[in-house]
């Protein structure tokens, strides 16, 4: 098949949305497609490069007011026209509703392509100082959903990872078919492996203290903040570890210098995938306040690593950590209560372990392969639906005009009904 995938958010940008669009551009193309990728470029001029097996188109683009790193491309109508004429996609799959998506969604009506719509944003993922504003954040919630419900419906397909997310559509309106597909992950590379204390050195981490692994963008909604305030309140002398970078860690680094607990704290920035799978094999537990995720791969990768996970009751969290069976869910923003679970799991192994089992059960179901398999049947469904659709309106074009036809198209439809009849292919009463 022929695929474009169109996002906003793609590597170099760290987070979930770069790592799900980049993931599966790869996997589809190692498994014989053609996929090219629409997406910003980090400077003044268009790039188009081959990345491993993938064709990325990347357009000029300007950083975003409100959320650092997020680009908006310079409106390149004409180029992404040009573009999906010459690649002729059987299937267009936006992930992004904002300027490339919107373009590409337009394009795609003219030249007649279906478009699938996954959705992984949150009103608050834009703003959350908007969405706190007790007489803005209603009104701009409303619009958000308004803007992208709107567009969603303007598609032939909407997915989005979770049926929390698919909830949300439709209670702000969504009328296309949707369904909830997870991001996935690669289970043959997440899983539970021996323990390497050689990472806690390379890390400069302590050896004598259970690991509390946090990984997430460093923004305001991630709530990292509420994880801070609880480690003045642990009675188990826990150490956190918070892996990855964003706009709110010089906000946490001061944080954690007002509560004195630099001690007990370590920024490791960016890791490697190949050091990361060895923090979350050394981990105790994962711990994740985020209010802001319409699911969680970073928490999905630690569950495939048989970790217990302590998550706020928020949003899609509340799908993967199931209370008191694969971890404890605390009240959003509730730093002691989140002390308390973490403390409860430190202090019984036996729990950890039965937990972190329940974990490994609970992702299976979130096997990449068996989502990319999903991804699969659904485009070659979409596509081959999309062109039978085209085809009966160009039929009935044909017939409007032309009477006789019309006629004549009738005549073999009545010759048709006793073979249905005959068959017991089409019941006709």
């Amino acid at each position: 098949m022929r695929i474009m995938i169109v996002t906003d958010q793609y590597p170099p940008m760290v987070g979930g949305v770069p790592t799900v669009t980049h993931g599966l551009a790869n996997d589809f193309a190692n498994r014989g497609h053609q996929v090219w990728v629409v997406a910003p470029n980090f400077g003044a001029r268009d790039v188009r490069r081959m990345e491993q097996k993938v064709r990325v188109f990347r357009f000029s683009s300007f950083e975003w007011p409100t959320y650092k790193e997020l680009r908006i491309p310079l409106l390149p109508f004409v180029s992404i026209r040009n573009l999906i004429k010459k690649s002729d996609p059987d299937i267009i799959h936006i992930h992004s509703p904002i300027v490339l998506g919107n373009i590409a969604q337009l394009l795609a009506g003219g030249l007649r392509k279906p478009v699938i719509a996954t959705n992984h944003y949150l009103p608050i993922n834009i703003s959350r100082s908007l969405m706190a504003d007790p007489f803005l954040g209603k009104p701009f919630s409303t619009i958000s959903y308004s803007y992208l419900v709107n567009f969603c419906n303007h598609c032939e397909y909407v997915t989005a990872p979770t049926m929390t997310a698919i909830n949300l559509l439709y209670e702000h309106g969504l009328r296309a078919p949707a369904a909830a597909i997870s991001n996935g992950i690669d289970l043959r590379y997440f899983s539970p492996g021996p323990r390497d204390p050689d990472i806690l050195r390379r890390f400069k981490l302590p050896e004598d203290r259970p690991l509390i692994l946090h990984v997430n963008r460093l923004s305001e909604e991630k709530r990292v903040n509420v994880l801070l305030d609880a480690v003045p309140l642990l009675k188990t002398q826990a150490h956190v570890a918070l892996v990855s970078t964003g706009p709110a860690e010089q906000e946490l680094r001061e944080q954690v210098e007002q509560l004195q607990i630099g001690d007990r704290v370590s920024f490791l920035g960016f890791v490697r995938d190949e050091d990361l799978l060895e923090l979350r094999r050394v981990a105790s537990l994962f711990a994740i306040p985020s209010e802001a995720d319409l699911q969680s791969l970073a928490t999905m990768e630690a569950m495939a690593c048989a970790l217990p996970v302590v998550a706020a009751n928020a949003y899609a969290l509340p799908e993967l950590v199931h209370h008191e069976e694969n971890g404890f869910l605390f009240e959003p923003g509730n730093s002691a209560q989140l002390a308390s679970f973490i403390d409860t799991l430190l202090q019984n192994e036996e729990l950890r372990q039965r937990m972190g089992q329940e974990s490994l059960r609970i992702i299976s179901a979130h096997d990449k392969e068996k989502i990319l398999d999903h991804w699969e049947n659904l485009y070659r469904r979409l596509s081959i639906e999309f062109k039978e659709a085209r085809e009966r309106r160009q039929q009935w074009r044909t017939a409007s005009r032309y009477p006789a036809y019309r006629a004549r198209e009738q005549k073999n439809i009545e010759k048709s009904r006793p073979h249905f009849r005959r068959t017991g292919d089409l019941r006709l009463d």
